[in-house]
């Protein structure tokens, strides 16, 4: 997991960076909101993002809502990061976008569990994104029959698209995913199988 990590104060980015490569993260860091904001348009942008409230260019506020409003941006998980304590800063903090609220100075085990959150919340929106392009995948290639089939009275063939009749099975196989196993129906085992199996076991001066 790719952390960036936005500060302007020096000694507060290192201990940020130090702690997080401690724990086993890659850490981009910067030390303004331009530059941060820019590294958040890479194509390959870290997924979760440390900001610093107040920072030189744009402030942490800004950014989360600029990725917000950005679509392909959406899915970033951000922590904002703040000296400010009182609750309605929190609450303007986290109505900006951020998905969590850290102030300064931070202890190292209460932000180590926050970003364990984010991480998990990250990972199961890749789980959730897999899913729904493997759902978006078996459905286009699931062809549907729709309308009216030409079938025959008598042989129950199917006229197909180009007018040449086709067993049943045959066009079904052609026009879905569908896959048959043949069996016999009690019907057509009555009416079919048992005469011809009656007719095999009689006495050969009784047979037809």
């Amino acid at each position: 997991m790719r952390i960036l990590v936005a500060e302007d104060q020096p000694v507060s980015r290192h201990l940020l960076a130090a702690s997080l490569r401690k724990w086993g993260y890659d850490v981009v860091a910067v030390e303004d909101g331009t530059r941060a904001w820019a590294t958040l348009q890479s194509h390959d942008a870290p997924q979760l993002v440390i900001l610093d409230w107040l920072m030189p260019g744009m402030d942490g506020v800004e950014i989360c809502r600029q990725i917000r409003k950005t679509p392909r941006a959406r899915s970033f998980y951000v922590i904002l990061l703040t000296a400010r304590r009182e609750q309605e800063d929190k609450v303007r903090g986290l109505q900006s976008g951020a998905d969590d609220y850290v102030t300064k100075p931070f202890d190292r085990e209460e932000l180590r569990a926050r970003v364990q959150v984010g991480t998990r919340v990250l990972e199961l929106q890749g789980a959730l994104a897999q899913r729904v392009r493997e759902l978006e995948e078996a459905i286009s290639r699931v062809k549907t029959l729709q309308g009216l089939l030409p079938i025959c009275s008598y042989c129950k063939k199917i006229r197909n698209d180009g007018n040449y009749w086709q067993q049943v099975e045959a066009y079904i196989s052609d026009h879905s995913e569908a896959q048959f196993s043949h069996g016999i129906c009690p019907e057509c085992y009555a009416r079919i199988v048992q005469p011809e199996l009656d007719r095999l076991h009689a006495p050969a001066e009784d047979r037809p």
